[in-house]
């Protein structure tokens, strides 16, 4: 598909299965990365990803399945990454393979832990892959609904707006709509954000709070976004658009949301160990509020008391009611 070339799918769970299937609507054959060939091969079996959206059935024998990196990248011009974001570096790093010239499409909702980078920043500088080759995927969007064909809208950042738009070709479909934009930064700061807030929302709910003061910490958490995404990434945008308030709407509120479903846990009384461990797929917001906290206190310091409500009862065992009590005056 133009300068696409082939695409090769890296990780395994419901969002990498989404977009494989969204993909192998409008291309002949894909690569696909899966860590485990005990996984492939139950994959192939089925006819379908045995552990994420199993009820979408796919064509495997379009389908180059691998559980080599490498031999996933070396022959595909396009890596689409949706690996969790506290497995990205382990993952990713096993490619020995220059792929400085190959196109990138971040579809991680997270930063890269350790390293404190959004995704595309951190291919940039650890394998050179230049600005024209970065892609993102913002929303609002979860991938069950994706996956069950229901109206869906994603957002496309990129600095090459012919590539953005031939990506948008890429993924095409009936009941989904793309957006393009060229706020790359903007829209993985935003997506690492509304996960931080989506935990508040959560822990709300589990505390039962009530739908007047969720609709506040909303409110609120938006401008919070806005004030952290403008000054890290200077330019002007309406944070009010999809790609932001939208993604954080749907991430917020939703019952598929796992960000939500590990804030209402501690909100119900869960320790943090016990709600990271009942979690069957990793809540990206607990990494993101260490990573975004870190980066507010060493660089642009703005006022994000949600934020920092979030760290505290995730890092410094702050009770849920204590630390809410703590902000709720700052809300306007």
């Amino acid at each position: 598909m133009g300068d696409l070339g082939k695409i090769a799918v890296i990780g395994s769970g419901s969002w990498a299965t989404a977009l494989a299937k969204l993909l192998l609507d409008n291309n002949d054959r894909i690569n696909w990365y899966i860590r485990r060939q005990e996984r492939i091969d139950d994959f192939i079996r089925r006819q379908r990803n045995p552990v994420y959206l199993s009820d979408v059935k796919f064509d495997t024998a379009r389908i180059d399945f691998y559980s080599d990196i490498n031999d996933a990248v070396v022959d595909a011009t396009t890596l689409v990454v949706a690996i969790p974001s506290p497995y990205v570096r382990g993952e990713v790093e096993q490619i020995t393979l220059d792929i400085s010239n190959r196109n990138v499409v971040s579809a991680v909702k997270g930063i890269v832990p350790d390293v404190n980078k959004i995704v595309t920043d951190w291919f940039a500088t650890r394998f050179g892959v230049a600005d024209r080759n970065l892609l993102v995927i913002g929303g609002p969007c979860h991938a069950e609904e994706v996956a069950l064909d229901h109206l869906s809208y994603l957002t496309i950042g990129c600095h090459d707006t012919e590539k953005a738009t031939e990506f948008a070709k890429a993924i095409a479909g009936i009941k989904l709509r793309t957006i393009l934009s060229d706020d790359v930064a903007g829209i993985e700061y935003g997506a690492v954000l509304k996960n931080v807030y989506a935990i508040a929302a959560g822990i709300v709910d589990g505390m039962k709070a009530g739908d007047n003061f969720k609709a506040m910490l909303v409110c609120n958490a938006i401008r919070e976004m806005g004030r952290f995404v403008d000054a890290m990434a200077p330019l002007k945008r309406d944070i009010c658009r999809s790609a932001y308030l939208g993604d954080l709407l749907v991430t917020a509120y939703s019952l598929f949301s796992r960000n939500h479903n590990f804030g209402a846990m501690i909100g119900k009384g869960h320790s943090v160990k016990t709600a990271k461990m009942e979690m069957e797929m990793v809540a990206e917001g607990y990494y993101g509020t260490r990573c975004i906290h870190e980066i507010n206190e060493s660089t642009v310091k703005v006022d994000m008391p949600i934020l920092k409500c979030v760290y505290n009862i995730l890092y410094d065992n702050m009770r849920p009611q204590k630390a809410f009590s703590a902000i709720t005056d700052t809300f306007t």
